[in-house]
């Protein structure tokens, strides 16, 4: 799956002129492109330097700021879209974060790696731990602290109130609506406070 076209698909979810908040940036590529083709405003949050200076050369307005402390900079509903893109899985306090989401943002959208993919269900079942393009890091060098599937982040959001506007899977850089948890190895949600 290309890159530009899971850029797209998300940029699909944000509505045009939002003001967005996204958390875990990187080097600030997709908040670029919802400036210049949905004409939407805000910033990223990026703890990296070397993605920072990324950022800033593209124009995007970054905050350097390490999640695991929260989102208190942020007054309630002060965006209309927080996205939080391949972040969760490496946060400690994955559902506080997740409810900061929800607090700072009209709308939420994470995605994550979908550790229920086939691929990956069939690896666990011949006693190894998943290697894909998805999930590239062996078990001992992962930066992933944390594995999820679809069907999990579904009960979490319930469990913290959160009302899914959107759901589906990510494979081959197409959306994935029928059986997202079996046959996609990426998960996207679009949510609410419920």
């Amino acid at each position: 799956m290309s890159d530009l076209q899971v850029m797209e698909t998300i940029a699909a979810l944000v509505p045009e002129g939002s003001r967005v908040l996204d958390l875990g940036c990187g080097t600030g590529e997709l908040l670029a492109h919802l400036q210049r083709h949905r004409g939407c405003s805000g910033y990223g949050v990026e703890l990296d330097d070397a993605n920072l200076l990324a950022c800033v050369q593209r124009g995007v307005n970054v905050i350097q700021l390490n999640l695991e402390d929260g989102l208190s900079i942020f007054e309630d509903q002060s965006f209309d879209v927080v996205l939080q893109l391949e972040t969760l899985q490496h946060l400690r306090n994955t559902e506080a974060m997740l409810r900061e989401t929800a607090r700072v943002g009209r709308l939420g959208i994470v995605s994550f790696p979908n550790f229920a993919h086939w691929p990956n269900r069939l690896q666990v079942m011949l006693g190894r731990m998943p290697v894909t393009r998805v999930l590239p890091y062996e078990w001992y060098d992962t930066p992933n602290i944390r594995v999820g599937t679809y069907a999990d982040f579904e009960i979490l959001a319930h469990k913290n109130r959160l009302r899914i506007l959107d759901s589906f899977g990510i494979q081959n850089g197409r959306s994935v609506r029928r059986m997202p948890n079996l046959l996609s190895s990426m998960a996207v949600f679009k949510f609410e406070r419920g």
